[in-house]
């Protein structure tokens, strides 16, 4: 994961023409989970912090799996993270280069809780990193734009995009 005001790095052009952002709502996992309940994860949550999952979309829709679409090397972008938060109600906002593409709320999707409780119930979670979906609609970024995630209580991720 790279961090906030470092560049997205667009793949040249014969390997992805359409790379979009997607805003959302990272959670730190503070302990292994493996078959926990909702309140076990409700617990587990050590912090929240701005993401923004970058996907070559192009990729996604032609491969029908989603590793190469999110893996390059500057596409996941976080900021810091933020402890104490009540994370069940914040606005995940997403603008590029000033104009509001991506907004909405925690509560509108799927509750963390029951998302970290179905993955725990096939697979152990280790600390880290999660996110549930972003919120759409997302859109298509290009070189020398801005794209800026913010979370309420939690700040602004802000990352120019830049071609390779």
């Amino acid at each position: 994961m790279i961090g906030h005001g470092q560049p997205i790095v667009l793949p040249p052009q014969s390997v992805s023409r359409e790379v979009h952002h997607e805003s959302e709502l990272a959670v730190i996992i503070g302990k292994r989970l493996k078959r926990a309940s909702e309140a076990e994860c409700a617990r587990a949550v050590a912090g929240v912090t701005c993401l923004n999952d970058v996907t070559a979309r192009d990729i996604q829709r032609a491969e029908g799996q989603w590793t190469r679409a999110k893996g390059f090397d500057t596409f996941a972008r976080r900021a810091w993270v933020s402890a104490g938060l009540d994370w069940s109600n914040l606005r995940v906002q997403c603008r590029v280069n000033g104009v509001v593409k991506q907004d909405g709320r925690t509560r509108t999707g799927i509750p963390v809780p029951r998302l970290l409780a179905f993955i725990s119930a096939g697979m152990r979670s280790s600390p880290g990193t999660w996110s549930p979906p972003g919120r759409p609609p997302v859109s298509a970024i290009r070189a020398g734009d801005v794209v800026e995630v913010e979370v309420e209580g939690v700040g602004v991720l802000r990352n120019e995009v830049r071609a390779e």
